[in-house]
């Protein structure tokens, strides 16, 4: 079994910046709330013309040149999404178009913000194995092209993002130790995007009803996430036999400050040794992770041998956590 490592990270954002004192303007809400509740400030919103895919272009155009990979060199490419261009061809396939990463396999995955790690997971299984080498893995949304704006339940907390990493064969010891994903079904019905599938096929009716924007029961997906956000991370840490005492650094799924705070509590984590990114960009879904992670790496908030934990959350229910010897 090889050992696997991120040999590199890229992110994308769109331009537009949208902040709560805009969200004022078009539904009944106020910055002081947002803030108080959530911890977001502003989101970034991709334009009419900008869809998962161009984001995800982006992001992994970066990761390559800094894991100094070419497009060609790719055995796979997994997109993370729930907001993917269209239904079918996969947004990856559209993406290894753009590349031209022609040798690549590409598909999509649906785990909602535990997208990313779900094929962090799934790539990694296929490196340590030796069945590819090189696999491009990203978390991309255009939630916003999914939201109601008239329903301040849901439109202050989300924005658009990607983030990618390229995984490949790194020095034995070093790398991922560790995955662990999960999944409670029974959930399924408080994060949702009822309409637009087999089960409510698109009529005149669901889009008058809204039924293809998200709805999200709050209470129950916070309750949820500040459970498992710490027991995962916790169960990651005891499958490569370290604690939670040997955490370096935490990068959670960024969806709302309180569930953060709460995690690194349950850790015994100081705020310092986490890293947050809600305040500027809402919830990204699957793209969070990523591009947090990038943006760390970038400010040189790991250094080498740290165990660095990505653990995170999202609809289905589902979670997922890894921990990674930098």
């Amino acid at each position: 079994m090889r050992s696997v490592g991120i040999l590199g990270t890229g992110r994308c954002l769109p331009e537009k910046e949208v902040s709560n004192y805009d969200l004022e303007k078009i539904v009944d809400t106020n910055h002081e709330w947002i803030v108080s509740r959530t911890g977001i400030y502003t989101r970034r919103i991709a334009d009419d013309n900008t869809a998962t895919s161009d984001l995800s272009t982006e992001a992994a155009k970066i990761a390559l040149e800094r894991a100094n990979i070419t497009a060609e060199e790719l055995d796979m490419i997994i997109v993370a999404t729930v907001t993917p261009d269209m239904n079918f061809p996969a947004t990856a396939c559209i993406v290894q178009s753009n590349l031209g990463a022609k040798n690549a396999a590409a598909f999509d995955l649906s785990a909602a913000c535990s997208g990313f790690l779900y094929g962090v997971s799934m790539a990694n299984q296929f490196i340590k194995t030796g069945v590819y080498d090189h696999i491009l893995v990203i978390g991309a949304e255009t939630l916003s092209k999914i939201m109601n704006w008239n329903d301040r339940n849901t439109c202050v907390l989300f924005g658009d993002g990607a983030g990618a990493v390229v995984l490949g064969p790194t020095e034995e010891g070093s790398g991922i130790l560790s995955t662990h994903l999960g999944a409670d079904g029974e959930g399924g019905k408080f994060l949702t995007l009822p309409a637009g599938g087999s089960r409510m096929p698109a009529t005149v009716q669901t889009v008058e009803d809204n039924l293809h924007y998200i709805k999200m029961d709050g209470s129950e997906v916070f309750k949820f996430a500040v459970r498992i956000m710490g027991n995962a991370a916790k169960k990651a840490l005891k499958l490569c036999d370290l604690g939670v005492e040997d955490i370096d650094y935490l990068v959670p799924h960024q969806a709302n400050i309180r569930i953060i705070s709460s995690a690194a509590k349950r850790l015994k984590l100081p705020m310092e040794k986490v890293y947050v990114n809600l305040d500027v960009y809402g919830n990204m879904s699957s793209a969070s992770i990523p591009v947090a992670l990038d943006e760390a790496l970038e400010k040189g908030k790991f250094k080498k041998g740290d165990n660095v934990v990505l653990v995170g959350f999202g609809g289905g229910l589902t979670w997922g956590s890894c921990v990674i010897k930098w």
